[in-house]
């Protein structure tokens, strides 16, 4: 007769196959370790994972490859035993920040505030893109931080400390954060240089402030719109500007010549 093994119980899946479910309890909180086909490596896990929480001097950076545990649990289980709070999402917290970790040496830095929010939500990443399911809809997490998904680092934004693992807000500066407006230095002052894509760059102007400049934006989509062209361009909103005063920015505004004539063909 098979004798029991702690944190190992069995479980049968809907095809009438037998698997083996590994879990503890730690602070009267029951935790779920993961399954496995084989009863022995169920155990292991169960095994592991109380060393983990029972010893201290072990670290994150004491994972092995080889470990039973994926690192994901070992992030969990550690951050736990030195905080006191689970969370499901492979989370280690500091005083003033966490770490989201993808690998041992792979990870984001968020402000402390932001905890709720990538508690509940995984990190998805494809093409150098990192998303979180929300509300259903997958949303590129630079978003945000004000960061659009045409933004160019070094252009739109720029990581202040140069580590672009460290998303906390004291470290992402925003340059140009209104569509088709790019911040150029000319003779020792900033101006705002506009540029919309057609069939290719077509210059707008140059202003001198960016609200002007992303009303120009605004403006060369109207025309573009009545001359025919047929894009999906995204205004820029302006966030504490009446609606009188943006008419009179609007009205006033100069934008390209072959904008006011352009013609699509």
């Amino acid at each position: 007769m098979n004798q029991p093994l702690a944190g190992v119980y069995t479980a049968k899946r809907k095809d009438g196959s037998t698997y083996f479910r590994a879990s503890l309890t730690y602070r009267n909180k029951h935790i779920s370790l993961g399954s496995h086909d084989e009863k022995q490596k169920a155990h292991e896990i169960y095994c592991t994972a109380s060393a983990l929480l029972k010893d201290t001097s072990l670290r994150l950076e004491d994972y092995s490859e080889d470990s039973p545990l994926s690192f994901a649990k070992w992030v969990c289980l550690i951050n736990f035993r030195d905080n006191g709070i689970y969370l499901s999402s492979p989370i280690y917290i500091r005083p003033r920040f966490f770490y989201y970790y993808f690998s041992p040496n792979d990870y984001f830095i968020f402000d402390k505030d932001d905890l709720f929010y990538y508690s509940s939500r995984k990190i998805s990443r494809r093409g150098g893109h990192y998303f979180v399911a929300d509300y259903g809809m997958q949303v590129n997490i630079m978003n945000r931080y004000g960061i659009k998904n045409y933004a160019v680092e070094g252009r739109d934004y720029r990581f202040i400390n140069e580590n672009r693992n460290d998303l906390r807000y004291e470290n992402i500066e925003i340059i140009n954060k209104f569509h088709g407006v790019n911040a150029i230095q000319e003779k020792g002052r900033t101006l705002y240089q506009v540029k919309i894509h057609v069939k290719g760059y077509v210059n707008v102007g140059v202003y001198a402030s960016e609200m002007e400049a992303a009303i120009a934006y605004n403006k060369a989509i109207d025309l573009l719109k009545k001359a025919g062209v047929d894009k999906a361009y995204t205004p820029n909103y302006m966030e504490g500007i009446s609606p009188n005063v943006y008419a009179d920015l609007y009205a006033s505004v100069q934008v390209a010549p072959g904008l006011l004539h352009y013609r699509s063909e």
